[in-house]
């Protein structure tokens, strides 16, 4: 169930990698329904069947949850991952945006 995330995000990763030479390579690995982007050992995208989730500074997760994003949160039952946002359709969509938005979260992820 989790191997479709797993290969889309690593088409994330490759596009972001294209993108950008600044960052080094990025790892993604399967992890329970989904799929984790590492960068240096340290996680910073997730791609489930709740969709692409960023881990970005809470501001940030405020801001774009306020235009449509959603609180990160696995399963009906589970906690809410603080300081992850689940993306809204249209911006994964928008590739120049999410890149962007891939950056801020390797770069706050770093921290």
């Amino acid at each position: 169930m989790a191997e479709p995330h797993l290969t889309e995000l690593r088409l994330i990763a490759q596009q972001w990698m294209l993108h950008s030479d600044n960052f080094g390579s990025i790892v993604c690995k399967h992890f329970f329904s989904g799929a984790a982007a590492y960068k240096d050992n340290q996680i910073f995208m997730s791609l489930s069947p709740v969709g692409l989730a960023l881990k970005l500074p809470e501001a940030e997760c405020a801001a774009l949850i306020a235009n449509g994003a959603t609180e990160l949160q696995y399963f009906s039952n589970s906690p809410i991952k603080k300081g992850y946002v689940v993306l809204p359709t249209a911006l994964v969509e928008d590739h120049a945006v999410l890149m962007g938005w891939v950056k801020r979260s390797i770069e706050h992820s770093a921290h």
